[in-house]
């Protein structure tokens, strides 16, 4: 008989799951389930997980989106934690503090362009939230241009933004947010008029399937928008903090936004935080009442000695280094496997560690998440283009363990194309 290893709650995976399934969501436990993915989270550490029962070990290359960019359990961000807790609690929103204004400063120091003050918030959603607020009244405009098929969050303006299957059974439709093709600049100039506060992009389209910029896209993108008076807000919740091996991803375009949006690999999969980061000039919008916008837990103060840990690590240039290192020893890993493997692979898209293998068909990145699984990767395809499978192995990983998940990676393309018969539909 298994033995849990759950050091607080003893419950097997089978256990754990039926529970989710009475009490949190019967439909994801039907889903995984269906999908034959019975896995509940147990020990975890660097970049690997175990189930409960400690028999099913996964490499994690979803890191939840970028939630678990420096592994599971950092370390140092744990102690900076538990340092914390000696001396913080959540703290008061109403009140100046002393570590939310140094991790403000921190954030200003090495936030590209002008970007200076913080308006923190617990999640991504509402920092993307935040920031469409933050521009509405800038402007004094309301219309908001965002990315067909893009992702920033599932809170009320955040979803407006995104894909019509996330908002449309919960908003009503507006024609204040209006979505164009991404890397399509003449949608976007037929986009631009007098009424648009902003246009918000993710650097790299993650739920899209991480479609690459083209050359000389986003930088034309800031252009139109300062030419038409909008703002321009980089969601850099996924590709921030040393995904793309520069701290931002935005810095391989050349471009300064109004506004970034960072989040999930802020918190170093330890404590919830995220941050809208503006110019003075944005800043200006809360003179008439600094308490326009509050966030009772935006900024908890135990929350902002993990985050300066996460930021001093993602941004040391020894660690960008290393990330680049490795991300080329995968990418290259990668390129072999798709030359083994033509019918399956068609495409490796590559920025440092942000990486999407597109495959020949959505059936085939649907069924890459169950054999990627059965592998021993934690690999999810990209919600609005499934022929991608999303690959986002932790930033800590090392040379061994880059070689051990391209090794699985390669026996998973191989359980999946003997499913499907050699790469048919």
């Amino acid at each position: 008989m298994a033995v849990s290893i759950d050091p607080g709650l003893g419950l097997s995976t089978a256990l754990a799951v039926d529970l989710f399934a009475e009490y949190v969501s019967p439909g994801k436990a039907a889903f995984f389930r269906a999908a034959g993915i019975e896995f509940a989270m147990g020990r975890r550490e660097g970049a690997r997980i175990w189930d409960l029962d400690g028999k099913h070990e996964l490499i994690n290359c979803h890191c939840n989106g970028g939630v678990f960019n420096l592994g599971h359990r950092h370390p140092e961000v744990i102690a900076a934690l538990k340092s914390a807790l000696d001396h913080y609690d959540i703290g008061n929103h109403h009140l100046p503090s002393g570590p939310r204004a140094r991790l403000a400063e921190k954030l200003a120091a090495c936030t590209p362009g002008r970007l200076h003050h913080t308006i923190f918030a617990v999640g991504g959603g509402e920092a993307v939230d935040t920031a469409i607020k933050i521009a509405r009244k800038a402007t004094q405009r309301k219309k908001i241009v965002s990315a067909l098929g893009g992702y920033h969050g599932h809170t009320g303006y955040a979803l407006a933004t995104g894909n019509a299957k996330f908002s449309r059974p919960f908003l009503a439709e507006s024609p204040e947010f209006v979505q164009v093709p991404f890397n399509d600049l003449d949608a976007l100039d037929a986009a631009l008029d007098g009424d648009v506060a902003a246009v918000i992009l993710e650097t790299i389209p993650a739920t899209l399937g991480m479609p690459l910029p083209d050359d000389g896209y986003l930088a034309a993108v800031a252009q139109r928008c300062q030419a038409n008076g909008s703002l321009y807000i980089a969601d850099e919740v996924q590709t921030g903090l040393g995904r793309t091996g520069t701290l931002w991803g935005i810095e391989h375009f050349g471009v300064e936004p109004d506004i970034l949006v960072t989040a999930k690999g802020l918190s170093g999969g330890i404590y919830p935080i995220a941050a809208t980061i503006i110019t003075p000039e944005l800043e200006q919008v809360f003179h008439d009442d600094p308490f326009a916008h509050i966030s009772t837990y935006g900024g908890a103060e135990v929350g902002c000695a993990v985050a300066e840990k996460v930021l001093g690590i993602s941004s040391a240039p020894p660690f960008l280094a290393q990330v680049n290192r490795i991300s080329q020893r995968i990418y290259d890993g990668l390129c072999a496997v798709q030359l083994q493997h033509p019918a399956a692979i068609a495409e490796i898209r590559r920025v440092g560690m942000f990486m999407g293998v597109k495959f020949h068909g959505e059936h085939w990145g649907r069924l890459m998440s169950v054999t990627a699984f059965q592998a021993g990767l934690l690999c999810v395809y990209a919600a609005n283009d499934a022929s991608v499978l999303q690959f986002l192995p932790p930033l800590i990983t090392d040379e061994a363990t880059a070689d051990e998940i391209l090794q699985r990676f390669a026996k998973a393309v191989a359980l999946a194309e003997g499913i499907l018969g050699g790469g048919a539909a």
